[in-house]
């Protein structure tokens, strides 16, 4: 888990560098919640490319143990792309909030392990693809809070978090 955590600080360390000397980008972190026993964490960035497009990327991962009530071991860990239109302009949103919806594709890996019998239960890799709709609110111009839906990764049920401003 040291791993994975220290990868989302340097993939968010790295894609906050590159965006910031770009152009305006945004940083996100929060956590998720989705119909299983897990609490994800999410990493993400994103860089406007026009006023009302963004692209991007997120790191996520979550792990459980006693998955269903059985002494087992599940995580997983993704790492995606999206792109989203944000409604601002054309729906003369105040300045403090952002409403936007996109696509995303997010390549995932999970395992699930049994602990009492120490016994490997296999796990899966893929790419999903998802779709989301979310909203931002702007305490200040550069800090804020996020709530999105959708997404395709292991927070894909919903996330919650905060947003800052390069």
């Amino acid at each position: 888990m040291k791993k994975v955590l220290l990868s989302m600080v340097v993939a968010l360390g790295i894609t906050g560098a590159v965006n910031a000397q770009q152009g305006t980008a945004q940083i996100d972190a929060g956590v998720g919640f989705d119909s299983w026993k897990g609490v994800p964490v999410y990493v993400g960035a994103d860089y406007f490319v026009t006023d009302d497009i963004s692209v991007g990327g997120e790191v996520s991962y979550a792990s459980v143990n006693n998955y269903n009530n059985y002494s087992t071991n599940f995580s997983v860990f993704g790492i995606g792309a999206n792109g989203n239109y944000h409604f601002n302009r054309i729906l003369e949103l105040p300045a403090e909030w952002d409403l936007y919806a996109g696509a995303s594709l997010v390549y995932y890996n999970w395992s699930y392990n049994d602990k009492v019998n120490n016994i490997d239960l296999g796990g899966n890799n893929g790419i999903n693809p998802g779709g989301q709709v979310g909203a931002r609110y702007f305490f200040s111009p550069n800090f804020g809070v996020n709530l999105q839906f959708g997404g395709g990764s292991n927070v894909s049920g919903g996330r919650l978090g905060i947003t800052y401003k390069l």
